[in-house]
């Protein structure tokens, strides 16, 4: 096992450290918590930029990668679902909690069409390249969650209240990219879904 990988089976395992320190509480459990998953985030950066430079690049990398990514994110985002707070505490008061589960059900259902859509391909044999949008997409939801977890321990201050609405802003530029970026990316490679000669449609009961 190469490099790239090895970091990228730390960042796995990194997520359940992550869900201890959001849910053990001691004093500023969540900026440990925000810490953590910074790191993690990190390793996503790291371990693509190690593999490309050095021709590294492995199935199993392809493989690991993106659902570390995606396996990390969603874990921050729905385990912040249960802690509807840090929603509240910005211009969204009254309707974080909603605003919060949209977008985070939004951000899921975009990764499951997407990751269904590159199986689609992989069958095909056809590559698909990254799109820009979709990693601006990541960073914005790195950064929402690493903020907001931040922030957590001083909801009741005003400077807290300041810095949640921060991280809602852009909670929900996030998502707005995450939408953007997975119709573009469908767009794009629309040849995937188109039926190849001789191929028989399935029938619907």
């Amino acid at each position: 096992m190469n490099l790239p990988n090895k970091i990228t089976l730390t960042r796995i395992f990194m997520i359940p450290l992550f869900v201890v320190f959001f849910y053990v509480v001691f004093p500023y459990h969540e900026i440990v918590a925000a810490a953590v998953f910074a790191l993690a985030a990190f390793t996503d950066f790291l371990d693509g930029h190690i593999a490309r430079k050095y021709n590294l690049v492995t199935n199993m990398g392809k493989f690991l990668d993106p659902i570390a990514d995606k396996v990390l994110v969603s874990t921050a985002f729905i385990l912040m679902l249960t802690r509807p707070a840090v929603f509240e505490a910005s211009f969204f008061a009254g309707w974080g909690t909603i605003f919060a589960g949209v977008c985070v059900a939004v951000i899921l259902g975009r990764e499951l069409i997407v990751s269904g859509f590159r199986l689609l391909a992989v069958e095909r044999g056809i590559v698909l390249a990254a799109d820009k949008l979709g990693k601006i997409k990541t960073v914005l939801q790195d950064v929402s969650i690493a903020l907001l977890l931040t922030v957590m321990p001083f909801l009741g201050e005003a400077v807290g209240s300041g810095f949640a609405a921060a991280g809602n802003l852009l909670f929900a530029l996030s998502a707005v990219a995450t939408v953007i970026s997975g119709v573009r990316y469908i767009v794009k490679n629309r040849s995937v879904l188109k039926e190849e000669k001789g191929e028989k449609g399935e029938t619907q009961s």
